[in-house]
């Protein structure tokens, strides 16, 4: 018990920051409701937050997080309700107007997926079948990188997946609809931790960049569904 003691803390310092510093923000967003600028889709990876990485107030980002940050595609949604519920009550119900998936270096589901050994349990299938959400992007990097190392094959598949994980959204109508009418906007984000960079996908280059090469303001997001990999070379 000792060791969920650090999380009362942490409470206590958010209250102290929260409540007692800024009470009119929470009084706000009890009084309003919530109103979140954006829906992240992220990893449940301990070491990702989305709050954290983006030193986010309560109330900005609406959040969904599993493993891998996968979406699955429309012809499943019935299979993976907890996800699809989620995006589908960020975007008609609160209306964001930006869904950002976000992945990130050394990703644990991406290497399972990569590795690719048969579930030797109940819970190994579990996993197995929502990875194979991404088998797509699996497939085209060990087709597009053959004989690469297993660290690069599996960089490449996590901002792969990624791109998957867009072109999923877009098999939905009600989102592809909101996309074409210029409602909503779609962003593929990539967290290199080793390095301490952001990465968003760039649709006119084709590739992932270091957020600091997009002047603020400027389109970073494909209306069309991306293609999985837009050249090997440039996902190393």
């Amino acid at each position: 018990m000792s060791d969920v003691k650090i999380f009362l803390k942490g409470f206590r310092r958010f209250h102290h920051h929260y409540f007692d510093k800024n009470p009119e923000l929470f009084e706000r967003l009890f009084a309003e409701g919530q109103r979140p600028r954006a829906l992240m889709i992220s990893c449940c990876d301990s070491r990702c937050d989305p709050g954290v990485l983006t030193d986010s107030e309560p109330g900005d980002l609406f959040v969904v997080r599993n493993v891998a940050n996968l979406v699955p595609p429309c012809v499943s949604s019935a299979s993976y309700a907890g996800t699809t519920s989620a995006i589908a009550f960020a975007i008609c119900n609160l209306e964001v107007s930006h869904v950002i998936v976000m992945g990130h270096a050394r990703c644990g589901g991406i290497r399972a997926l990569m590795d690719n050994r048969s579930p030797g349990c109940d819970e190994e299938k579990i996993i197995a079948k929502w990875l194979g959400i991404a088998e797509d992007a699996r497939q085209r990097v060990l087709k597009e990188l053959p004989g690469k190392s297993p660290e690069v094959q599996a960089r490449a598949c996590e901002l792969a997946s990624i791109l998957k994980s867009l072109e999923n959204l877009m098999s939905y109508p009600w989102i592809s609809r909101r996309v074409n009418e210029g409602k909503l906007a779609l962003h593929g984000w990539y967290f290199d931790m080793e390095n301490g960079a952001l990465m968003q996908y760039d649709s006119d280059a084709g590739e992932f960049c270091e957020m600091e090469q997009h002047h603020e303001g400027s389109p970073a997001h494909s209306e069309e569904p991306p293609k999985l990999l837009h050249g090997t070379q440039k996902m190393r």
